[in-house]
């Protein structure tokens, strides 16, 4: 899969180790920025992300900021973007199983190096269930957004 991924400056460091992960894991990387830990506004990289996802350039986005949380807002401003701030193993890959998560969202100051490895890992090496109840949850989910995207 290519794997979109973006930071601001606080996910910046984290950012690496993310990508070592990503690489480790066979997967190909569009390197979204930011590329230094100087000063950057967590929207602009979000949404480039969002926007690979979207459009098909990358299957998966990964985002990084301090919290997660402001990235997460921005990316789901994006039409077909499912993200999701995760902090623990069980969300990162129930959130796809269930809920079709294209794009995961860290918090650098929140999770350190070895966290970020596992969440990305489960987020990576899950599977959206198909022909399960949660499809019909994920049907109804682009229906509002279709509703409310005009």
């Amino acid at each position: 899969m290519k794997i979109a991924i973006g930071c601001d400056h606080a996910g910046f460091a984290l950012k690496e180790t993310v990508k070592n992960t990503v690489t480790q894991l066979g997967h190909e990387i569009i390197d979204c920025g930011t590329f230094s830990a100087e000063r950057a506004d967590y929207p602009d990289y979000a949404d480039k992300v969002a926007v690979c996802v979207a459009t098909g350039q990358a299957q998966r986005g990964i985002l990084i900021c301090g919290s997660g949380v402001g990235v997460c807002i921005t990316a789901n401003k994006t039409k077909g973007i499912r993200a999701c701030v995760c902090h623990d193993a069980y969300s990162a890959r129930q959130a796809v199983e269930h809920d079709a998560l294209n794009v995961l969202c860290l918090g650098a100051r929140i999770i350190g190096p070895a966290v970020a490895e596992e969440l990305v890992t489960e987020f990576l090496n899950a599977s959206f269930l198909t022909g399960t109840r949660h499809e019909g949850r994920v049907e109804k989910i682009k229906k509002i957004e279709d509703k409310n995207f005009k």
